[in-house]
């Protein structure tokens, strides 16, 4: 449940819509559900402004359908995010839900029911090479199931940087710059150096050898020679989706 969903429930005991015992028994499973192998947290909607997003991988498919369907009898508006799904988990949680959406890319699946924008402005999106982009869409995908406008900027790395400068003014406009980018990670760096805007670097494993798995890309940010360079984990698309999102919030 998210605070839209305990409003409603409260103007209907009010209105006489519902009693109160059917209230209470809605509310009897805040703040989380037990179902044994997994505590559906109910009340993080309410604490943090989005429901808790399940990460699928290393999960059965029939958990992670267990787990949605709490979800979905326990709150009525709010959008619903699974990461790191693959083809057999989205079947299984489109037979639960038909608005169910898988993308390919990012391994995300939504499931959405609130069309609201609630972000104040653009969440830009900036991808270093193509190899970047499945990371790079899932920071995508999570900053628009929580309500932002997304843009995405793909293939434009230092390797060419009039790639990136071409795209000056959508840079400058955004609000909050999430820049993914692997190999030697110095992408954040340059676009942080150009805005006033905060921006969230995404180290991704794509790279050669002494890359790490990411390791070097990550250091790198974090030595980042401009100011205002925030960093999450290697891959983690949806860390950084995430923090632009409460960045962006009004």
């Amino acid at each position: 449940m998210d605070k839209l969903d305990i409003e409603r429930l409260l103007e209907s005991v009010r209105a006489g819509k519902v009693t109160v015992a059917r209230a209470v028994d809605q509310l009897r499973h805040m703040p989380f559900e037990d179902l044994g192998f997994a505590k559906i947290d109910h009340h993080r909607g309410l604490r943090q402004g989005f429901a808790e997003v399940v990460y699928a991988k290393g999960k059965t498919a029939p958990q992670v359908v267990a787990i949605v369907r709490g979800m979905l009898r326990r709150g009525t508006t709010h959008n619903i995010l699974i990461t790191r799904a693959d083809v057999a988990v989205f079947r299984a949680i489109r037979k639960l839900n038909k608005s169910a959406k898988f993308h390919a890319l990012s391994g995300a699946i939504t499931i959405r029911r609130n069309q609201e924008i609630s972000g104040k402005g653009t969440i830009l999106i900036v991808a270093a090479g193509t190899s970047d982009i499945p990371v790079a869409e899932e920071a995508a995908v999570t900053a628009e199931i929580m309500g932002n406008r997304v843009k995405s900027l793909y293939d434009v790395g230092v390797a060419g940087l009039h790639r990136l400068l071409h795209h000056h003014e959508e840079i400058t406009q955004a609000r909050v710059i999430v820049c993914v980018a692997g190999m030697e990670g110095a992408l954040p760096s340059v676009v942080a150096g150009l805005v006033s805007a905060p921006v969230i670097a995404v180290p991704t494993s794509v790279g050669y050898g002494a890359s790490f798995g990411g390791l070097a890309a990550l250091l790198a940010m974090l030595n980042s020679c401009a100011s205002g360079v925030t960093v999450v984990n290697i891959d983690n698309g949806f860390g950084g989706g995430y923090a632009a999102s409460a960045m962006n919030r009004p």
